[in-house]
């Protein structure tokens, strides 16, 4: 089945063959980007290994020029001994500071970035449209903005070295060339070694590597929807489900975690095997050709070392091949948020400037929702991919068609409808939370896409079903970084009748509300979301049954203070409660997704029965059950019940 193309990766990196080739342009991005700290972790890196390779010299001349005429005269001076001592320190020296200097940038280019790409995944979520999200899991997020970023820059710490090191392995083998050709092609055997265990490794790593980053974002997913739904999975008593759901998950990825670690220590055994195999073999050929005496002790020496310093760069290049193949994958899983398509278009146009309420219009609107199912991709990227015909068209499901309806500048206008109507795509709709795939939404006769961006948060604001409270303050809650003063949120506080309990909390305006304002009722988080909504003065408010939680005498002075408080602002309300919907102006009476009727609530109740039967099915409900108990109690009790009362 197809997927989307923004979903739709180039090449699946268990399947490419070139994993080196695309992590070496992965390290390439790094290096533009940080170029300066960068280099300066390379240069030290460098350092590091030029003055190593010094050192076999040093080591040499040192052997020669005083330890073994030392040991034939059995008397040395203290002016060859001071200078192989200032020698062997200057260099020492040197190390450090090339060390130092490695380790210190390398660190810092790759936290650099770590933070760097968060940063672009984060403002790259908050520039995708809702449908975007909603084929996307919030653990998945939370993967690719973390775990997957990490992933892609993990081998940026051993880089600097594997430079380095590449460098002394071009210096040590010209000067073990240039001391002795035949113990310097011996131990060149090592490197077509290391170059096939290579290629195995990355062969049978990436596909792991890439199920085991799939694995994270499905545990954060797992996670996050049960501490979503804690309150649900504690009253259900659901708690074993939960725990066994995000268990098999876990062990999932646990047990692709421990395939990835076997093949490491497989392949991390080898590389540090091979580079001693190497010094071994030197040592063996050395000394049969010390007893031919073609070479030197002192070349033995330098050689011998050499190859121990050659160990570093060895080891150093397996860290940086057992990281690219993860680093690959988090890369591929990074852009695919990086490249994906969908992002709103934006005009030039400002909104007005008028504090008054703001004229609504909305021509031949339509809309569907894809539909979509949980996938697997062959990358191991999990998504929620769309359904599509056997014609290859997707499937959607549409909400809303043929809307046409505009409110005047000032009126407060009730949605009502049955449960899938479409009255909450609606209230998005008009906020532009998503756009409609036919017709137009405007606001004072101006496309809402020909706004810049931000004018619709500036002139509109939106109080969804679902109250979420930030773990902040009351005033952080309220004001959401808006440089805001205290009056103006205590008299959005009394706007919408919360400014009672918020002087009773402890600490006012900065008591803290805890984690989704779990201390507060439903009622006063629907207030404070209110307040939230009403200091901004939006000139179109739109409440998607915000309301739900308050009496129906506190929900009309909400109503009546938040057109006061924003000078007489549009409203637009989603209503199911009589009370509410009396509050109103006018009704739009929604059924299968579009405006059936339009009118007062006395005009509706007379000329439309679907509204008739919806706004008075309460009522009937009540009117019912007090019939059946009246019915129930006409009803004669036989001989047992009326024994079973005297028990």
């Amino acid at each position: 089945m197809a997927r989307l193309a923004d979903d739709t990766p180039s090449s699946p990196p268990g399947s490419d063959p070139r994993v080196f080739l695309r992590g070496v342009r992965v390290l390439w991005v790094s290096a533009r980007t940080e170029p300066l700290v960068f280099w300066i972790a390379v240069a030290g890196s460098v350092l590091h290994a030029a003055v190593g390779v010094a050192l076999a010299s040093v080591l040499g001349y040192v052997t020669d020029s005083v330890l073994l005429p030392a040991f034939d005269s059995g008397e040395t001076t203290p002016a060859l001994l001071g200078g192989a001592v200032a020698l062997l320190l200057g260099v020492g020296v040197l190390r450090a500071l090339g060390l130092g200097a490695r380790r210190f940038f390398a660190g810092l280019h790759q936290y650099r970035m770590q933070a760097h790409y968060r940063r672009k995944v984060a403002r790259r979520y908050l520039r995708l449209p809702l449908s975007w999200h909603h084929r996307h899991p919030a653990g998945q997020l939370l993967s690719n903005a973390n775990a997957d970023v990490e992933a892609s820059w993990s081998p940026l710490a051993p880089l600097p070295m594997t430079i380095g090191s590449v460098a002394m392995l071009l210096i040590a083998g010209g000067a073990m060339l240039v001391t002795d050709p035949v113990l310097a092609a011996v131990g060149f055997v090592v490197f077509p070694a290391v170059a096939v265990a290579n290629v195995w490794f990355q062969r049978r790593v990436t596909p792991v590597a890439s199920r085991a980053q799939a694995l994270r974002a499905e545990v954060s997913e797992v996670a996050h929807e049960s501490f979503d739904g804690a309150v649900v999975v504690k009253t259900l008593g659901r708690e074993d489900t939960e725990t066994e759901r995000f268990g098999a998950a876990a062990n999932r990825l646990r047990d692709t975690q421990i395939r990835v670690g076997r093949l490491r220590g497989m392949f991390d055994p080898v590389m540090e095997a091979l580079p001693n195999l190497g010094v071994l073999a030197v040592l063996l050929v050395g000394v049969w050709r010390l007893s031919t005496n073609a070479v030197d002790p002192g070349d033995i020496v330098q050689i011998a070392y050499l190859f121990t310093l050659l160990s570093m760069p060895v080891r150093s290049l397996g860290m940086l091949l057992g990281d690219l193949p993860r680093s690959v994958v988090g890369w591929d899983r990074v852009q695919r948020v990086l490249t994906a398509r969908g992002e709103m278009p934006y005009g030039s146009v400002t909104g007005t400037p008028d504090s008054g309420g703001a004229a609504v219009a909305l021509t031949d609107v339509a809309f569907s929702y894809p539909d979509a199912y949980r996938a697997d991709s062959d990358d191991g990227q999990l998504t929620r991919d769309l359904a599509h015909t056997e014609d290859g068209e997707a499937v959607h499901t549409q909400v809303l068609h043929d809307v046409t309806f505009t409110v005047d500048p000032g009126r407060t206008v009730a949605l009502v409808g049955p449960t899938g109507s479409g009255k909450s795509t609606l209230a998005s709709l008009l906020v532009r939370l998503v756009d409609p795939d036919e017709g137009h939404v405007a606001l004072d006769d101006v496309d809402v896409r020909d706004m810049r961006r931000g004018e619709m948060s500036r002139l509109t604001a939106l109080v969804p079903q679902a109250t979420f409270i930030f773990d902040d303050t009351v005033r952080g809650n309220v004001a959401l970084g808006l440089d805001i003063a205290d009056d103006e949120v205590w008299q959005a506080l009394r706007v919408a009748r919360a400014d009672g309990f918020v002087a009773e909390l402890p600490r006012g305006l900065d008591t803290p509300l805890g984690e989704r304002g779990t201390s507060l009722s439903g009622g006063q988080r629907q207030r404070l979301a209110l307040a939230r909504a009403a200091v901004r003065r939006p000139r179109l408010l739109v409440l998607d049954d915000a309301t739900s939680a308050v009496d129906p005498r506190v929900e009309a002075e909400i109503l009546a203070g938040l057109r006061e408080a924003a000078a007489g602002a549009t409203l637009v309300v989603v209503a199911y409660r009589r009370a509410t919907i009396e509050l109103a102006d006018e009704v739009l009476y929604m059924e299968d997704g579009t405006v059936r009727a339009r009118g007062t609530h006395p005009e509706l109740l007379a000329s439309s029965p679907g509204y008739r039967d919806l706004v008075t099915a309460y009522e009937r409900a009540a009117e019912e059950r007090e019939a059946q108990r009246e019915s129930d109690a006409d009803v004669p009790r036989d001989h047992a019940e009326m024994e079973g009362d005297a028990l």
